[in-house]
């Protein structure tokens, strides 16, 4: 199907305009990472579409911070 007729499923549950904004806000919220640079070790926030740069010393190595939810393996 052509990009052109693809059609955004609506809702028939009856959301309210409020929840569908609340929503989307969720998901810019979301998207919203933070990265160490491999530099001068700074705290940086990237969105999607942002410049992949360290703001404070122009670095572009920029590393993941590791995830502080628990992580267990099961070896056999």
């Amino acid at each position: 199907m052509p990009r052109e007729e693809y059609q955004v499923p609506t809702s028939t549950t009856g959301a309210s305009a409020r929840g569908a904004t609340h929503d989307a806000r969720d998901v810019s919220a979301r998207s919203v990472m933070t990265y160490l640079c491999g530099d001068c070790g700074g705290n940086v926030s990237l969105t999607k579409d942002a410049l992949v740069a360290c703001p404070h010393c122009a670095g572009r190595v920029l590393y993941k911070e590791r995830t502080k939810r628990m992580v267990q393996f099961e070896a056999r």
